[in-house]
């Protein structure tokens, strides 16, 4: 029988900082068989393994149309992220997964598609982005909306770059109040009110929102004032995710287990879940 607990091993290919405490990790499998067979759907999410410290919990931030390897973007916040941050090139970590469901790209095609995140939260909506950039003729219209506190906490700055350059992606960069520099040109203020100002359609949208939870509070009201339909709306609560498999009991929001259930929900799912949230 299969140990369900046992990681694959991966190397560690190619290292970027993103911000100060935030950086990206690529991955290549070891085990060429799995490597080969490997695949996932866009907002699945993975435990990564630091061999003597422990496993932390991320989605996996790369999209599954680029093949053999994988992507995690993570923030230095605790015993098991510090000891990831300190690895290096050539390095082995340890990856269970692919868990959980998927944010429904075939549903997608055909329609506008509103991103919208807030600082690390852009992390998962990356992988939708560049999954749906690599199938552009199946989408319509393409809006990013992303802001963060500071011009030094936006991650994936090279590619927001790439995506302000293309023709076939509006992009709306926003930091808060007070968080922007000299030579900054993008937008100032909270990303529920730069939302609300660049205005995208909702007919025959879908918004995806991902960011600290109090953002995502304030963007839903302001998603309902342009006119989405909380069934149109998706976000992804993978903070809530622990061990991958719903066994510890740990990712239960009420009756919901989000390993198992989620982590990918409509706005309509989240009415239902408890207040806690």
């Amino acid at each position: 029988m299969n140990n369900i607990y046992k990681p694959f091993l991966a190397t560690i290919t190619e290292i970027t900082d993103e911000t100060y405490d935030t950086r990206t990790l690529k991955l290549a499998f070891q085990d060429e068989a799995f490597k080969s067979s490997f695949d996932f759907k866009t907002g699945q999410f993975g435990e990564y393994s630091v061999f003597g410290e422990g496993e932390c919990t991320f989605c996996i931030a790369s999209a599954p149309t680029r093949k053999g390897y994988i992507e995690c973007t993570f923030r230095k916040v605790g015993k098991t992220t510090n000891a990831l941050y300190n690895m290096e090139i050539g390095d082995t970590v340890g990856f269970r997964g692919p868990y959980g469901n998927c944010f429904p790209i075939d549903k997608f095609e055909g329609k506008n598609i509103v991103f919208i995140a807030g600082g690390i939260g852009l992390a998962p909506i990356r992988s939708v982005i560049w999954n749906c950039l690599d199938l552009r003729n199946k989408f319509k219209e393409i809006t990013i909306v992303y802001g963060a506190r500071t011009v030094a906490d936006l991650c994936y700055k090279k590619e927001l770059a790439e995506w302000e350059k293309r023709g076939d992606v509006k992009l709306v960069q926003a930091v808060d109040p007070g968080g922007e520099t000299k030579d900054w040109k993008g937008k100032i203020g909270l990303v529920p009110n730069i939302l609300l100002e660049a205005n995208p359609t909702s007919i025959n949208s879908v918004a995806l929102v991902c960011g600290p939870p109090i953002m995502i509070k304030f963007t839903l009201p302001a998603l309902d004032k342009i006119g989405f339909k909380l069934e149109d709306i998706y976000t992804t609560l993978e903070n809530r995710m622990k061990c991958g498999l719903g066994k510890c009991g740990r990712c239960n929001v009420g009756k919901v287990y989000v390993c198992k259930e989620g982590p990918v929900f409509t706005a309509l799912q989240l009415k239902e879940l408890p207040q806690e949230y």
